[in-house]
């Protein structure tokens, strides 16, 4: 550009002319003057000659420099990591490499649900080849640039598995500062981990869902299994494996739904997709295990379903209509 203008306003070039003595120019090909130089348009010449052999020789030191220090490689896979994250949907985020990752990573992989680990560690490529992360990213999990980087605005969650509350409560409020400026219809269902009870009670106030004490719950387990080992053996195999043809989940009526105001029996959820309802959870908290069929499904409360996958898949995508389904004529 500078080049093409100084020979237009020195020389008289035409625009066509210009460039082209400027292309030859600067890439010292030298083909020869487009049209006669005035000295002033020779100096300028000159300049413009030492000039792109300077930058020329700036851009394949700085290139070489770059190669040899590992980092141009390492933008490239950045990059082409970047563009995969960028088409997940309903993923979750974990930040921080630990011994709970690694367990979590495990159960996800299994359960063929995506996610993406955020550690600022150098060793965080060996360690995803290592423990098979299908997607990483090496930064601060609290800043911006990550959640951005891991694709959090389609995300359906985060996990925070930091041994230090400080770094969970940080995470905690850029996750939800992060939604408000991003103006996210669904709150992300965030889920950490504490050390103690105190611990667990500050997290919950900042804004976790659910938060996981591991002495806590290693209590509650070994106590289901000293009261009721058939019991437990019984989840060992229908509920924790990722295996099993049966699930469990909560999902929510919404407020359009045709069953508000419905008797559970008159929804016909049983017939229709071959799954119980097990509990129902008001919209202030409060449970009704074993529903009785005349009991009303009311707006926003959450139906707790015992059955298969696609069983629960299906009554997702009924309750979530706004007109009874056709189907329900005939049954």
């Amino acid at each position: 550009m500078v080049g093409t203008i100084g020979y237009v306003l020195i020389d008289n070039f035409t625009l066509m002319d210009a460039i082209y003595q400027t292309g030859i120019t600067f890439t010292t090909v030298g083909f020869g003057e487009q049209a006669p130089l005035s000295d002033a348009g020779r100096i300028f010449t000159i300049t413009l000659i030492i000039s792109g052999f300077a930058v020329f020789s700036l851009a394949i030191g700085t290139m070489v420099s770059e190669i040899n220090k590992g980092e141009l490689l390492a933008i490239l896979k950045e990059r082409s990591m970047l563009y995969t994250i960028a088409r997940l949907k309903n993923h979750f985020v974990i930040c921080h490499h630990n011994e709970y990752t690694i367990e979590v990573s495990k159960q996800l992989l299994k359960s063929h649900i995506p996610f993406v680990v955020i550690d600022p560690s150098d060793e965080i490529e060996a360690l995803a080849k290592k423990y098979k992360y299908p997607y990483y990213i090496k930064a601060e999990p609290h800043t911006e640039l990550a959640m951005l980087k891991a694709h959090l605005s389609s995300a359906k969650g985060l996990i925070a598995l930091s041994h230090s509350i400080a770094d969970n409560i940080a995470l905690i409020a850029s996750v939800r500062l992060f939604e408000q400026e991003h103006s996210i219809p669904v709150p992300y269902n965030i889920i950490t981990s504490a050390e103690n009870n105190s611990d667990l009670e500050k997290l919950k106030k900042l804004g976790a869902n659910t938060v996981v004490t591991p002495t806590k719950l290693t209590a509650q387990r070994v106590t289901a299994m000293a009261a009721h080992p058939d019991m437990e053996n019984l989840l060992e195999e229908f509920m924790y494996r990722s295996d099993t043809p049966l699930d469990m989940e909560e999902i929510e009526v919404p407020k359009y739904s045709w069953v508000v105001l419905k008797k559970l029996k008159e929804t016909h959820i049983r017939q229709m997709a071959n799954v119980s309802v097990v509990g129902i959870r008001k919209k202030d908290g409060k449970f009704s295990p074993m529903p009785k069929g005349d009991v009303l499904v009311t707006s926003e409360s959450k139906l707790l379903l015992i059955g298969t996958q696609k069983g629960i898949t299906l009554t997702k995508n009924l309750i979530k209509q706004r007109v009874k389904p056709e189907e329900l004529k005939y049954v």
